[in-house]
């Protein structure tokens, strides 16, 4: 008979771990099913790609905590913020500096056994580094810096960028072989405004974790804020979507979030927008697929505060509105920071 006695516990995938991820999208749904592949499969390394804020690093921890590993380390280091030395040592280790029969330093690629290893911002890895992640991929094996021997490795190595790696590979300053291993098992996360209407379904998302985190009763989106988010191009992604319903939260004295506790800042450069020293007008392009009457009144109020350096009254005097007309406007589509009054 079989002892059972000092069995490991089995561990079961946590099948909830996709449920940050909300969207009806074809963009978000084929990403999810992808990544739901992933983590079920023995695939050891994993490039996960897309703009700042568009929940890379929650996905890898997605991933990881619905595989069969979840109960090893899940360990994250930045490429971007530490020098290529200390990354070093931190990723592949450091075999000892003295004759004192000190232990070895083991990297976390050893430390975290069967686990997941997230390297963000892989883009910015030290040419050096890239070759030698390359070979720890291929091979298995980490060579502990200092050291003559090889280790063997079980972790899963999974990547993340902002940058796009195919114009560093052609620039020179990223290791084509180390793009070429890294794109065979790829998920690219769009950004929120390819998502469609996703942006009102993740906005009641995140407002139902934040009254579970905060405590006290959730609060609700009004007919004007469901249309400032529509409405928002978000550069910051869902990240700068939950900044803002963050503060709506705070500001908002009753169970609704309005128009007005939307404080939106508008990062997207108007500058490309500005008509030029010679040119006597801007125009507004309608292309043959259409575009919704919304977005062409949005743009009509970016181009028309470009024109007129951002004065209000002037703004509405092109345009044929009143001044209090205008700054609704510009509330609904999110163009004023309702405490400054001004585009930022």
């Amino acid at each position: 008979m079989t002892n059972t006695a000092n069995a490991p516990t089995p561990v079961t995938a946590d099948p909830t771990a996709f449920a940050a991820f909300v969207g009806t999208s074809p963009a978000i749904k084929q990403a999810m099913s992808l990544a739901k592949r992933l983590a079920a499969s023995p695939v050891r390394c994993v490039l996960l790609a897309g703009e700042a804020g568009t929940g890379k690093e929650l996905l890898a921890r997605c991933i990881h905590n619905s595989g069969p590993n979840t109960n090893s380390p899940f360990v994250a280091i930045s490429c971007a913020s530490m020098p290529a030395a200390l990354i070093e040592v931190e990723l592949f280790g450091q075999a000892p500096t003295d004759a004192n029969g000190a232990a070895p330093k083991r990297g976390v690629v050893e430390l975290v056994g069967p686990g997941t290893v997230l390297l963000k911002d892989v883009g910015e890895l030290p040419p050096g580094l890239q070759s030698q992640l390359l070979r720890v991929i291929e091979a298995g094996h980490v060579r502990r810096l200092g050291a003559l021997e090889e280790v063997p490795i079980q972790c899963r190595i999974m990547v993340t960028t902002k940058a796009k790696l195919e114009e560093r590979v052609a620039a020179g300053s990223f290791n084509a072989e180390l793009f070429a291993r890294l794109s065979m098992m790829r998920i690219d996360l769009p950004p929120l405004r390819e998502r469609e209407d996703d942006a009102r379904l993740i906005a009641d998302h995140l407002l139902g974790e934040m009254a579970r985190s905060y405590g006290g009763a959730r609060k609700h989106l009004a007919i004007d804020a469901a249309e400032v988010i529509r409405g928002h191009r978000w550069p910051g992604n869902i990240r700068e979507l939950r900044y803002v319903l963050e503060r709506a939260i705070t500001l908002s004295d009753s169970g609704l979030i309005t128009a007005a506790h939307m404080m939106i800042q508008q990062r997207r450069s108007l500058a490309s927008m500005a008509p030029s020293a010679t040119a006597s007008y801007t125009e507004i392009r309608v292309p043959h697929t259409g575009k919704r009457l919304r977005d062409i009144e949005r743009e009509a109020l970016e181009i028309t505060l470009q024109i007129t350096n951002f004065n209000q009254s002037a703004a509405a005097r092109l345009l044929g509105i009143s001044r209090p007309t205008l700054a609704r406007k510009l509330r609904t589509y999110g163009l004023i920071n309702e405490a400054a009054k001004v585009i930022s």
